[in-house]
């Protein structure tokens, strides 16, 4: 089922019937799910032949029967000079919603391949396209991995048509812009640049449109494929493109004036650009009080400095720096070592491999038994590791409360894990000094980075507090009059001036 560049071009080879259908099997040769069901309407004044072309599986079988196979051995069909067979066919005696008219064999072997069913009639040069597609989706349900308490409870599926209609449902203006394509010289995936005019950042999505437009691959299976190709720093573990499998979020972003991309056959929709900041933003911090969902933020960003900073400050305190340490403290860590036979350094690194190793095979285990298998793992490693003494205990508090921070922050789970061990190893050489020294590299890289010309880290320089009212903090909604500047050329959010409604 190649639908190569040869096909360009090519039209259907005649206007008799018998020949179309013979071309058209030989190029679907060993496709055993193809079915060429042949009607006759003998209603009329002589006897007319048809042939529907599709694939078993794809279509809906009750639509073919009832909008289709019906009409036609029902209709009477009157000789017409002014008019085709074909566009009499289109015209008049189909029920179809959706009909269009072609002789190009690439158009014809892609309705056949996305489940559509081709019509082909004696005497005819062209066929038509009939949407009658009807295989099995999966059904509307809460994402996974973006569960809520509070809000919508909906997520993608794996229909791009579907997605697009949920958003349309959050976003209800003609103001929302679809632009379709295509990926996959094979696969022939569709794809959908989402954007509202008014709104959208101009540079962004002429760059996003770019970048796109220079994919050549044999198959798109998934965002990722694209994600990896269009990404800012394709070598940086940083994340400039963003994410999510929830309706709600992607309409929250496309009103901020960023670019979202569908992609049919997967339930996660990519967003352009995407902040650093946007890590530690939830779901949630929408729903609830502005206060809690402050409270909330800043808790995520200190749970992220523990959860990358902590391994590597501990070794350099025990290792370079024990003067820095309460004496009572100091005591208690050095009693804790005696009989370990590794270093400090050593230990932290053992205990944070292990660390990661049950996480992922919890997160591969089935639900319950995966978080059994967690906990419990842990618990028992941990005990018997220090009862052995081939860790000391205060190396699996801080792994313990390493971990648990990195839990808040999921969404940075890659960048996190990567950049704790690369503080950790300047930790060993330099103590406090290479550990300054990693985070400047690391401070240095993020200012430095952008996401589609626009840089992920904010502006710490811009003016106007309009910028960062919804960035570390979230203030209320009736004070967010404007756009940051840097995702929206159309900055006014809101009228009001700032006052809350009385």
């Amino acid at each position: 089922m190649s639908t190569s560049d040869s096909f360009a071009g090519a039209k259907l080879p005649a206007d008799q019937l018998e020949q179309n259908i013979r071309y058209l099997r030989d190029l679907f040769t060993g496709d055993d799910t193809l079915v060429f069901r042949e009607l006759e309407n003998d209603r009329g004044e002589q006897t007319i032949r048809f042939c529907l072309v599709y694939a078993d599986g794809m279509v809906n079988g009750r639509l073919i029967n009832q909008d289709v196979i019906h009409p036609l051995l029902e209709f009477v069909f009157q000789p017409d000079e002014g008019a085709s067979l074909i566009d009499t066919v289109r015209l008049q005696a189909l029920f179809s919603n959706d009909v269009k008219k072609t002789d190009a064999v690439e158009e014809l072997i892609q309705a056949i391949v996305y489940g559509d069913t081709v019509l082909l009639a004696e005497g005819c040069p062209q066929a038509l396209i009939l949407n009658t597609k009807g295989f099995v989706i999966r059904s509307i349900a809460e994402p996974e991995s973006e569960r809520v308490i509070r809000g919508p409870r909906e997520g993608f599926n794996e229909s791009i048509l579907t997605n697009l209609s949920m958003l349309r449902r959050k976003i209800r203006t003609q103001d929302l812009k679809f632009k379709f394509m295509t990926f996959g010289r094979r696969t022939k995936t569709k794809a959908c640049i989402c954007y509202l005019d008014s709104v959208v950042n101009r540079s962004v999505l002429t760059e996003l449109e770019r970048r796109l437009e220079k994919i050549d691959i044999d198959g798109t299976l998934d965002t990722n494929y694209i994600t990896e190709i269009i990404k800012d720093a394709s070598y940086s573990a940083v994340k400039t493109v963003g994410s999510t499998e929830r309706p709600d979020i992607v309409a929250s972003k496309l009103l901020e004036g960023r670019v979202a991309l569908f992609l049919d056959g997967t339930p996660v929709v990519l967003t352009v650009p995407y902040l650093f900041i946007e890590h530690f933003q939830a779901d949630e911090d929408y729903y609830v009080n502005y206060i809690f969902a402050s409270i909330d933020r800043i808790l995520r960003v200190l749970a992220f400095i523990l959860s990358v900073c902590l391994p590597a400050d501990y070794v350099a305190m025990v290792t370079f720096h024990q003067e820095m340490l309460p004496t009572p403290l100091l005591m208690s860590i050095f009693t804790s070592r005696q009989s370990v036979p590794f270093p400090t350094a050593l230990e932290v690194i053992l205990m944070l491999v292990v660390f990661e190793m049950l996480r992922e095979s919890g997160a591969r285990m089935p639900g319950i038994m995966g978080q059994t298998l967690s906990i419990v793992g842990a618990l028992v490693i941990g005990q018997a590791a220090v009862d052995a003494k081939i860790v000391s205990a205060p190396v699996v508090i801080v792994v313990a409360l390493t971990g648990i921070c990195g839990l808040m922050i999921s969404r940075l789970k890659g960048y996190v894990i990567i950049h704790r061990f690369f503080l950790l190893a300047c930790a060993c050489f330099l103590g406090l000094y290479g550990l300054l020294l990693g985070l400047l590299v690391l401070l240095t890289g993020l200012f430095a980075m952008t996401s589609f010309g626009v840089p992920i880290m904010p502006d710490v320089y811009a003016k106007g507090m309009q910028n960062y009212k919804d960035v570390y903090v979230r203030a209320p909604w009736w004070t967010m009059i404007k756009r940051p500047k840097f995702l929206s050329g159309n900055k006014v959010r809101q009228s009001g001036g700032g006052e809350k409604p009385q």
